[in-house]
């Protein structure tokens, strides 16, 4: 057995299924492991954003990690903008990084670059492994990390893929939460048993269903608001949960929101700050002399700090005190005539399907959707978390490896599309139950709105031209048609319910171009 098997194997026997795959010529001991130690499934991305942005859905989904293999720092630089994504949506996924030989590092190739620096920028946990005798630790060491919702980066040298594994056994990870601050508890506690009017606001695995679940007794028991930040990673959503809502994106919206507010308990979530700095607004959303605490927070296990919240404050357990915090079934109706964002919104929550996976990266053009989305079936959301671009496609090809068995809805901005475009190849390749939704206003939208914010209401031809899509225009139909995916483009609400109940029944990959 050789460095590149053991690889395969610890991680393997760790638990890892899946890996994203671009590699390179340094990779190639790995690539043939994937035979000589079957049982990862491996998957091309012919784009490394693509496999990060994959890996990122994945384990979003999972909340296990899937595994990377990329090609040197050109490939991992080609795919940090989602590993960003993936690092603020405290999403598990490991990397395996190859590298030049040890021996010919000194020789300075082209392809030599410092990837520890770029790895240390959005990776919790990352080593360049010196010796074959360390790797599966190594790799179980990076697993292990993994587990806190963190992203492990191992760089792995060529030789030492291909030196001789001597020992028989995989090393398996070992992974503990640390013990919940009981004191930041009580004082939570004492926040919601005060009377003051009290925000919590819920992050990372808080958003999942037992976080929500215990999140709604806390509720039940002392009327607090509950609240998630302008892009949660992941979140269980419609009838069933209690209504959590998103604090607004833009400043003076969610400045005016939470002001109501004399105390705040930030539950698995970090303070809420503006997404850019604009003059004259503070950085930080909440103010000064508003009372806050903060639980579940680094390697604690947050809905057990929730669940020893709630046991404080003697919340209820029974369903029956529910009533009125968790939400009933209200769909929409269907409406009718020329498409409009909006009416895009209203007709997919009309049509989506019990258990649905939707990935939002709709931006502008979904503003509406998720207000609707509290009274809908069960299903599970993703949204931008770090608010790079181009996670929708490739986070949908993640979600539909992660559940088979769940249909995976892409509600995807034009211009963003176009960052990541390839994943809709591995959305063919795979025949995976992916459909799209492509926003087609034929523009950065969201460069217009902030536009408006500047105080530029007439932009001159040459800032016009950096905002608009339509020069040439741009055919998903075709684009997506060219890679293999089955697709058509609507402009009325008929033709967009029709096609997407269509999309639904079969299986596959499918496109729909919305022309607003």
């Amino acid at each position: 057995m050789n460095g590149a098997e053991i690889i395969i194997k610890t991680a393997r026997a760790a638990g890892v299924e899946v890996c994203f795959v671009n590699a390179g010529t340094t990779e190639i001991p790995l690539v043939a492991a994937f035979d000589s130690e079957p049982g990862i499934r491996a998957i091309l991305g012919v784009f490394e954003g693509v496999c990060t942005g994959a890996a990122d859905g994945y384990g979003r989904m999972l909340d296990k990690p899937a595994m990377t293999l990329l090609h040197h720092g050109p490939g991992f630089a080609n795919g940090i903008a989602n590993l960003h994504n993936a690092r603020r949506a405290q999403t598990p996924l490991l990397n395996i990084i190859g590298d030049h030989a040890t021996w010919h590092r000194h020789a300075d190739p082209p392809l030599a670059m410092d990837i520890e620096a770029l790895a240390g920028s959005v990776s919790g946990w990352f080593k360049n492994c010196n010796s074959v005798e360390m790797l599966s630790q190594d790799v179980a060491d990076a697993i292990a990390a993994t587990m806190y919702g963190r992203i492990a980066s191992l760089i792995v040298p060529h030789d030492l893929q291909l030196s001789e594994w001597k020992n028989t056994k995989a090393v398996s990870p070992e992974f503990s939460y640390d013990p919940v601050d009981t004191d930041t508890i009580e004082r939570a506690a004492g926040f919601l048993r005060s009377g003051k009017k009290t925000a919590v606001i819920l992050g990372g695995r808080a958003l999942r269903r037992r976080g929500l679940e215990v999140a709604g007794r806390i509720k039940a028991a002392t009327g607090c608001d509950l609240f998630a930040g302008s892009f949660p990673g992941y979140m269980e959503r419609g009838a069933g949960f209690p209504d959590v809502v998103r604090i607004p994106y833009f400043p003076e919206g969610a400045i005016e929101m939470l002001s109501r507010y004399e105390a705040v308990i930030l539950a698995g979530a970090k303070e809420p700050v503006t997404f850019f700095g604009y003059n004259g607004v503070p950085s930080f959303i909440l103010a000064h002399n508003q009372q806050k605490v903060s639980i579940g927070m680094g390697k604690e296990n947050i809905v057990e700090a929730m669940g020893y919240l709630a046991d404080l404050l003697r919340a209820p357990k029974n369903m029956k005190a529910m009533d009125g915090i968790v939400t009933k079934l209200n769909r929409p109706p269907l409406l009718g005539g020329a498409l409009t964002p909006e009416k895009a919104c209203i007709i997919l929550a009309a049509l989506q399907p019990e258990d649905a996976i939707i990935v939002d990266e709709g931006l502008t053009s979904t503003l509406s959707y998720y207000p609707l989305t509290a009274g809908l079936p069960p299903h599970s959301m993703m949204t931008i978390a770090g608010g790079s671009i181009g996670y929708g496609i490739p986070c949908s090809v993640g979600a539909a490896i992660a559940c088979p068995d769940r249909t995976v809805i892409n509600f995807q901005a034009d211009g963003s599309a176009l960052y990541t475009l390839q994943g809709l190849w591995t959305e063919a390749r795979e025949s995976l139950n992916v459909t799209t939704l492509m926003c087609s206003n034929r523009s950065y939208n969201i460069l217009k709105m902030e536009l408006v914010r500047a105080g530029i209401k007439s932009p001159g031809k040459s800032m016009q031209s950096l905002i608009e899509l339509d020069n040439p225009t741009i055919d998903w139909v075709k684009i997506a048609e060219g890679f293999g995916v089955p697709a058509v483009s609507v402009n009325m609400v008929e033709e967009l319910a029709r096609e997407i109940g269509k999309a639904l029944a079969e299986p596959g990959p499918h496109l729909i171009e919305m022309m607003f």
